[in-house]
Protein backbone atom coordinates (compact mmCIF):
# COMPACT_ATOMS: atom_id res chain seq x y z
CA UNK A 1 0.00 0.00 0.00
CA UNK A 2 1.33 3.44 -0.93
CA UNK A 3 0.84 6.53 1.21
CA UNK A 4 -1.32 7.95 -1.54
CA UNK A 5 -3.65 4.97 -1.27
CA UNK A 6 -4.18 5.81 2.40
CA UNK A 7 -5.47 9.25 1.38
CA UNK A 8 -7.66 7.81 -1.35
CA UNK A 9 -9.19 5.41 1.20
CA UNK A 10 -10.20 8.38 3.36
CA UNK A 11 -11.94 10.02 0.43
CA UNK A 12 -13.67 6.75 -0.50
CA UNK A 13 -15.03 5.97 2.98
CA UNK A 14 -15.69 9.39 4.65
CA UNK A 15 -14.71 8.27 8.16
CA UNK A 16 -16.58 9.85 11.06
CA UNK A 17 -14.20 11.21 13.72
CA UNK A 18 -15.11 12.27 17.26
CA UNK A 19 -12.83 15.06 18.46
CA UNK A 20 -12.36 16.09 22.06
CA UNK A 21 -10.01 18.88 21.15
CA UNK A 22 -9.02 22.29 22.42
CA UNK A 23 -11.10 25.39 21.88
CA UNK A 24 -8.19 27.32 20.34
CA UNK A 25 -8.19 25.17 17.19
CA UNK A 26 -11.51 23.35 17.09
CA UNK A 27 -12.77 25.03 13.90
CA UNK A 28 -9.57 24.39 11.97
CA UNK A 29 -9.53 20.75 13.10
CA UNK A 30 -13.06 20.31 11.77
CA UNK A 31 -12.22 21.98 8.47
CA UNK A 32 -9.10 19.95 7.75
CA UNK A 33 -10.93 16.69 8.48
CA UNK A 34 -13.54 17.77 5.95
CA UNK A 35 -10.80 18.78 3.51
CA UNK A 36 -9.17 15.33 3.54
CA UNK A 37 -12.51 13.59 3.02
CA UNK A 38 -13.57 12.77 6.57
CA UNK A 39 -16.46 13.97 8.70
CA UNK A 40 -15.89 15.59 12.11
CA UNK A 41 -17.98 15.67 15.28
CA UNK A 42 -16.91 17.76 18.27
CA UNK A 43 -18.18 16.94 21.77
CA UNK A 44 -16.63 17.14 25.23
CA UNK A 45 -19.77 16.96 27.40
CA UNK A 46 -19.49 13.86 29.63
CA UNK A 47 -23.21 13.05 29.21
CA UNK A 48 -22.82 13.15 25.43
CA UNK A 49 -19.44 11.64 24.54
CA UNK A 50 -20.20 7.94 24.90
CA UNK A 51 -23.10 8.18 22.46
CA UNK A 52 -21.07 10.28 20.02
CA UNK A 53 -18.05 7.96 20.20
CA UNK A 54 -20.33 4.98 19.59
CA UNK A 55 -21.40 6.24 16.17
CA UNK A 56 -17.89 7.24 15.06
CA UNK A 57 -15.02 5.12 13.81
CA UNK A 58 -12.30 7.08 15.55
CA UNK A 59 -11.64 9.26 18.59
CA UNK A 60 -9.12 12.12 18.68
CA UNK A 61 -8.22 13.18 22.25
CA UNK A 62 -6.35 16.49 22.46
CA UNK A 63 -5.45 17.84 25.93
CA UNK A 64 -4.66 21.38 24.82
CA UNK A 65 -7.24 23.21 26.96
CA UNK A 66 -8.00 20.93 29.89
CA UNK A 67 -10.70 21.27 32.51
CA UNK A 68 -12.23 18.78 34.93
CA UNK A 69 -15.29 18.25 32.73
CA UNK A 70 -13.27 17.58 29.57
CA UNK A 71 -10.91 15.24 31.41
CA UNK A 72 -13.90 13.20 32.58
CA UNK A 73 -15.18 13.16 29.00
CA UNK A 74 -11.84 11.89 27.71
CA UNK A 75 -11.87 8.90 30.05
CA UNK A 76 -15.49 8.07 29.24
CA UNK A 77 -15.07 8.38 25.49
CA UNK A 78 -11.76 6.50 25.49
CA UNK A 79 -13.21 3.59 27.42
CA UNK A 80 -16.17 3.39 25.06
CA UNK A 81 -13.96 3.57 21.97
CA UNK A 82 -11.71 0.78 23.31
CA UNK A 83 -14.78 -1.32 24.13
CA UNK A 84 -16.01 -0.93 20.55
CA UNK A 85 -12.60 -1.47 18.94
CA UNK A 86 -12.49 2.03 17.45
CA UNK A 87 -9.29 3.86 16.56
CA UNK A 88 -8.05 6.22 19.27
CA UNK A 89 -5.37 8.91 19.07
CA UNK A 90 -3.77 10.93 21.87
CA UNK A 91 -2.36 14.42 21.28
CA UNK A 92 -0.63 15.26 24.61
CA UNK A 93 -0.45 19.03 24.07
CA UNK A 94 1.86 20.64 26.60
CA UNK A 95 2.76 17.44 28.45
CA UNK A 96 5.72 18.42 30.58
CA UNK A 97 4.63 22.06 30.82
CA UNK A 98 2.34 21.53 33.81
CA UNK A 99 1.57 18.80 36.32
CA UNK A 100 -2.07 18.60 35.20
CA UNK A 101 -1.20 18.08 31.55
CA UNK A 102 1.49 15.52 32.28
CA UNK A 103 -0.61 13.57 34.78
CA UNK A 104 -3.63 13.61 32.47
CA UNK A 105 -1.66 12.29 29.48
CA UNK A 106 0.00 9.56 31.53
CA UNK A 107 -3.29 8.66 33.21
CA UNK A 108 -5.05 8.30 29.87
CA UNK A 109 -2.22 6.11 28.59
CA UNK A 110 -2.54 3.91 31.67
CA UNK A 111 -6.29 3.46 31.42
CA UNK A 112 -6.79 2.97 27.69
CA UNK A 113 -5.12 1.76 24.53
CA UNK A 114 -4.11 4.33 21.93
CA UNK A 115 -3.47 3.40 18.32
CA UNK A 116 -1.35 6.52 17.84
CA UNK A 117 0.30 9.01 20.17
CA UNK A 118 1.26 12.18 18.28
CA UNK A 119 3.10 15.15 19.71
CA UNK A 120 6.11 17.37 19.43
CA UNK A 121 9.46 16.07 20.57
CA UNK A 122 9.27 17.61 24.07
CA UNK A 123 5.86 16.05 24.69
CA UNK A 124 6.90 12.62 23.48
CA UNK A 125 10.12 12.68 25.51
CA UNK A 126 8.06 13.56 28.59
CA UNK A 127 5.78 10.57 28.03
CA UNK A 128 8.79 8.34 27.43
CA UNK A 129 10.25 9.37 30.79
CA UNK A 130 13.20 11.14 29.20
CA UNK A 131 14.46 14.54 30.26
CA UNK A 132 12.64 17.13 28.16
CA UNK A 133 12.70 20.89 27.93
CA UNK A 134 9.30 22.47 27.27
CA UNK A 135 8.34 25.92 26.05
CA UNK A 136 4.65 26.15 26.86
CA UNK A 137 2.86 23.99 24.31
CA UNK A 138 5.75 24.25 21.82
CA UNK A 139 8.77 22.00 21.59
CA UNK A 140 12.00 23.38 22.98
CA UNK A 141 14.79 23.99 20.50
CA UNK A 142 16.96 21.91 22.82
CA UNK A 143 14.74 18.90 22.09
CA UNK A 144 14.69 19.18 18.28
CA UNK A 145 15.15 16.08 16.14
CA UNK A 146 18.28 16.71 14.10
CA UNK A 147 20.53 14.69 11.83
CA UNK A 148 23.03 14.57 14.67
CA UNK A 149 20.66 12.91 17.17
CA UNK A 150 18.52 11.04 14.64
CA UNK A 151 19.74 7.56 15.57
CA UNK A 152 18.96 8.14 19.25
CA UNK A 153 15.53 9.58 18.51
CA UNK A 154 14.63 6.67 16.24
CA UNK A 155 15.54 4.32 19.09
CA UNK A 156 13.41 6.35 21.51
CA UNK A 157 10.25 6.20 19.38
CA UNK A 158 10.66 2.50 18.62
CA UNK A 159 11.10 1.74 22.31
CA UNK A 160 8.08 3.84 23.29
CA UNK A 161 6.01 2.13 20.62
CA UNK A 162 7.04 -1.30 21.90
CA UNK A 163 6.10 -0.28 25.44
CA UNK A 164 2.72 1.27 24.61
CA UNK A 165 1.58 -0.71 21.57
CA UNK A 166 0.89 2.60 19.81
CA UNK A 167 2.38 4.10 16.71
CA UNK A 168 4.47 7.06 17.90
CA UNK A 169 4.58 10.23 15.82
CA UNK A 170 6.92 13.13 16.56
CA UNK A 171 6.33 16.16 14.37
CA UNK A 172 8.77 19.00 13.85
CA UNK A 173 11.49 19.98 11.39
CA UNK A 174 12.14 16.26 10.93
CA UNK A 175 9.12 14.05 11.56
CA UNK A 176 9.33 10.52 12.94
CA UNK A 177 6.52 7.97 12.65
CA UNK A 178 7.31 4.60 14.17
CA UNK A 179 6.08 1.29 15.42
CA UNK A 180 8.39 -1.06 17.28
CA UNK A 181 10.15 -2.22 14.10
CA UNK A 182 10.05 0.51 11.45
CA UNK A 183 10.40 4.27 11.57
CA UNK A 184 9.47 6.70 8.81
CA UNK A 185 11.84 9.68 8.78
CA UNK A 186 9.84 12.41 7.02
CA UNK A 187 11.21 15.69 5.70
CA UNK A 188 8.12 17.42 4.31
CA UNK A 189 6.92 20.78 5.60
CA UNK A 190 8.10 24.35 6.04
CA UNK A 191 9.36 26.19 9.12
CA UNK A 192 6.68 28.86 8.58
CA UNK A 193 4.01 26.34 9.64
CA UNK A 194 5.12 27.10 13.19
CA UNK A 195 3.67 30.60 12.82
CA UNK A 196 0.16 29.14 12.69
CA UNK A 197 -1.63 28.08 15.84
CA UNK A 198 -2.88 24.54 15.58
CA UNK A 199 -1.20 22.79 12.68
CA UNK A 200 -0.39 19.94 15.05
CA UNK A 201 -3.97 19.81 16.31
CA UNK A 202 -5.23 19.76 12.73
CA UNK A 203 -2.84 16.94 11.91
CA UNK A 204 -4.10 14.85 14.83
CA UNK A 205 -7.70 15.17 13.64
CA UNK A 206 -6.78 14.34 10.06
CA UNK A 207 -4.55 11.49 11.24
CA UNK A 208 -7.48 9.91 13.07
CA UNK A 209 -9.49 9.94 9.83
CA UNK A 210 -6.58 8.21 8.06
CA UNK A 211 -6.46 5.56 10.80
CA UNK A 212 -10.17 4.80 10.52
CA UNK A 213 -9.97 4.53 6.72
CA UNK A 214 -6.91 2.25 6.86
CA UNK A 215 -7.59 0.09 9.91
CA UNK A 216 -5.03 -2.62 9.18
CA UNK A 217 -2.15 -0.27 8.31
CA UNK A 218 -1.76 2.17 11.22
CA UNK A 219 1.91 2.90 10.57
CA UNK A 220 1.39 3.72 6.91
CA UNK A 221 -1.80 5.69 7.64
CA UNK A 222 -0.01 7.81 10.22
CA UNK A 223 2.96 8.43 7.94
CA UNK A 224 0.62 9.34 5.09
CA UNK A 225 -1.14 11.95 7.21
CA UNK A 226 2.16 13.48 8.31
CA UNK A 227 3.47 13.63 4.74
CA UNK A 228 0.18 15.12 3.50
CA UNK A 229 0.27 17.87 6.13
CA UNK A 230 3.89 18.71 5.42
CA UNK A 231 3.30 18.71 1.67
CA UNK A 232 0.30 20.99 2.15
CA UNK A 233 2.56 23.35 4.06
CA UNK A 234 4.94 23.43 1.10
CA UNK A 235 2.16 23.99 -1.43
CA UNK A 236 0.43 26.58 0.72
CA UNK A 237 3.58 28.64 1.21
CA UNK A 238 4.29 28.68 -2.52
CA UNK A 239 0.74 29.93 -3.13
CA UNK A 240 1.04 32.96 -0.84
CA UNK A 241 0.78 36.31 -2.60
CA UNK A 242 2.50 39.58 -1.67
CA UNK A 243 0.88 41.06 1.43
CA UNK A 244 -0.47 37.73 2.68
CA UNK A 245 0.65 36.27 6.01
CA UNK A 246 0.01 33.50 8.49
CA UNK A 247 -3.79 33.83 8.53
CA UNK A 248 -3.96 33.27 4.79
CA UNK A 249 -1.30 30.56 5.06
CA UNK A 250 -3.59 28.59 7.39
CA UNK A 251 -6.32 28.66 4.74
CA UNK A 252 -3.88 27.76 1.96
CA UNK A 253 -2.83 24.65 3.89
CA UNK A 254 -6.44 23.52 4.28
CA UNK A 255 -7.05 24.24 0.59
CA UNK A 256 -3.99 22.18 -0.36
CA UNK A 257 -5.31 19.20 1.61
CA UNK A 258 -8.71 19.62 -0.07
CA UNK A 259 -7.16 19.51 -3.54
CA UNK A 260 -4.57 16.79 -2.85
CA UNK A 261 -4.99 13.31 -4.31
CA UNK A 262 -3.07 10.11 -3.84
CA UNK A 263 -0.87 10.63 -6.88
CA UNK A 264 0.22 14.07 -5.68
CA UNK A 265 0.92 12.72 -2.19
CA UNK A 266 3.06 9.86 -3.47
CA UNK A 267 4.91 12.24 -5.77
CA UNK A 268 5.56 14.86 -3.09
CA UNK A 269 6.19 12.71 0.01
CA UNK A 270 9.81 12.89 1.24
CA UNK A 271 10.72 10.04 3.56
CA UNK A 272 13.01 7.15 4.32
CA UNK A 273 12.23 4.07 6.39
CA UNK A 274 14.66 2.91 9.08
Amino acid sequence: MTLGTCLENVRATTPLVHNITNYVTVNDVANIILACGGSPIMSDEPRDVEDITSICGGLNINIGTLNERSIQAMYLAGAKANELGHKVLLDPVGAGASRLRTETALGLMEKMHFDVIRGNVSEIKTLAGSAAATRGVDASAADAVTDENLDAMVRLVKELSARTGAVIAITGAIDLVSDAQRCYVIRNGRAQMGAITGTGCQLSGMMTAFLVANPDRPLEATAAAVCAMGLAGEIGLEALQPGEGNATYRNRIIDAIYRMDGVALDRGAKYAVR
